[in-house]
């Protein structure tokens, strides 16, 4: 039950009785994903980490805080699907594009694009909410796909940091939909 309204119009409304379907899944509620403690954040590369939130194998997709509390980065890639992104805190763009993304920003990433996504030094860690689908395709210097990073290697390494950080990767588990 949420917090009790107080003088709110519609604090005499009563909630829905049947909130499921009996097929439905279970929602996910985190609060203060962003601030967590390190624990939380996968390192994905060796300056960026990921903070797992949703993650759907069937549809090779996921949501993820992503930081780096220093200038960072994450090597180039390409995103076969789109990719949507709303900036937390911090500095951060692509070196292929004319933006630099800050607080407040929202960026939706085409699919069939490539580039490399770079952090700020900056007061405020970059943190960015991002909904990927899809593979990440590792790309080389010459923009040639020289690896993969899907959802499946995602949980991988998801499930193996949690289990050595003492979290346990059943937590990853929970996050499965």
């Amino acid at each position: 039950m949420p917090e009790a309204a107080t003088t709110e119009f519609w604090k005499h409304l009563k909630p829905i009785a049947e909130v499921f379907k009996p097929d439905a899944g279970h929602d996910v509620y985190m609060s203060d994903v962003a601030e967590a403690e390190d624990k939380y954040f996968v390192p994905f590369s060796e300056t960026v980490s990921s903070r797992p939130l949703w993650i759907a194998p069937s549809q090779n997709k996921w949501c993820d805080v992503l930081m780096a509390k220093e200038a960072g980065l994450v090597n180039r890639h390409y995103h076969p699907h789109e990719v949507f992104a709303y900036t937390i805190s911090g500095k951060w763009g692509y070196l292929e594009h004319d933006w630099t993304a800050t607080a407040g920003d929202f960026i939706y990433e085409s699919p069939g694009e490539g580039h490399t996504l770079v952090a700020y030094d900056h007061p405020d860690p970059m943190r960015v909410f991002f909904i990927v689908t899809g593979p990440l395709l590792w790309l080389d210097d010459e923009g040639k796909v020289e690896g993969s990073f899907d959802v499946h290697d995602y949980i991988k390494l998801c499930r193996e940091h949690y289990d050595k950080v003492g979290l346990g990767s059943d937590m990853i588990d929970k996050l499965i939909r």
